[in-house]
């Protein structure tokens, strides 16, 4: 049974029809406010503490760190009708609000499709103009297309990207895509052009960053964009059950490193890998696991570099 959790509700945008809050946990008593900042995003279907490992690792922060989870537009059920784009803008908003507020580092951490976010943040269309983080953390990255073949009857499958193709032709993509179309395999109302930006057999799905059959110029892209100024930390869940038996989740891993390393980014090598034992969000997963987790991050953030000199927005001082 989950239990209540301390904390501060932070409404970092009201706006027309925008009212967006994040809560940061405050597990620690101090005299003074925790500077640096990480923040949590969750996947398909999450919200506020539905990834019970938030609250863990927010516990074993020192005190100069506070975790703080980020309501989105696409949280919970509103993911089938928001994109990775409208994410990664409501992500600089909250950003640029506690860069308003704290003078520390800000990270951003992500499960599932909360991954798919951060790479989004960092490599996608204006990315540079967007407030900068000083690391990223991606656990659980995992292909939604690979995910649902496993999950659908083959011709449900396949009969579910033809008519969310042609309502896309038909103009019609920000459409709801009928529930027997997809089985309601996803509970959840979904547009057409969502559900290809997922599902897309034709490998060009705007959410498809962690496929294992992407070429290297797909993923050079994405992995290959990431700039040095914001290392990643990359944690693959040993037994996620939403990845295929047989993708080879090291060497799948070891590419993405790569695919890094030829471009300008870095990724933290030591603490980075699959985390033995582990399922998507580690939800039934034994302490030593979980532990195994939270001391990766922990290393992570530790060994980030020194807050380089912001203006208040967020971008370097030159």
């Amino acid at each position: 049974m989950a239990v209540p959790r301390k904390g501060l509700v932070h409404l970092y945008k009201n706006k027309d029809w925008d009212r967006l809050t994040a809560f940061e946990h405050t597990p620690h008593s101090t005299s003074t406010a925790s500077q640096n900042l990480l923040i949590f995003i969750g996947g398909l279907f999450d919200g506020l503490l539905t990834v019970p490992y938030t609250s863990i690792i927010s516990d074993a922060l020192p005190p100069s760190w506070t975790l703080a989870e980020v309501r989105l537009s696409s949280s919970y059920t509103g993911w089938g009708t928001a994109s990775l784009q409208k994410d990664a803008s409501e992500l600089s908003d909250c950003i640029s609000y506690f860069r308003g507020i704290k003078t520390g580092k800000i990270v951003l951490m992500g499960n599932s499709t909360g991954c798919q976010d951060i790479i989004e943040y960092l490599t996608g269309a204006g990315h540079e103009t967007r407030p900068s983080i000083e690391g990223g953390i991606i656990q659980a990255p995992v292909s939604d297309r690979e995910g649902l073949i496993m999950m659908m009857d083959p011709d449900l499958y396949r009969n579910s990207c033809l008519a969310a193709q042609k309502m896309v032709d038909e103009g019609n993509g920000d459409e709801i895509l009928p529930k027997k179309e997809t089985g309601n395999v996803f509970p959840a109302p979904c547009t057409a052009k969502r559900w290809l930006s997922l599902a897309s057999p034709n490998h060009d799905g705007d959410d498809d960053f962690f496929s294992s059959d992407l070429s290297d110029e797909q993923l050079g892209k994405t992995f290959g964009r990431l700039k040095k100024q914001s290392p990643l930390c990359v944690l693959m869940s040993g037994k996620d059950e939403h990845v295929p038996e047989t993708v080879n989740k090291k060497g799948l891993f070891e590419r993405w490193v790569e695919i890094v390393k030829r471009g300008e980014g870095i990724v933290d090598e030591v603490h980075s890998g699959v985390v033995h034992g582990a399922s998507h969000n580690l939800g039934k997963d034994g302490e030593e696991i979980v532990g195994e987790l939270v001391r990766r991050v922990l290393g992570f953030l530790e060994g980030l570099p020194e807050k380089e000199s912001m203006d208040k927005h967020g971008h370097e001082n030159l």
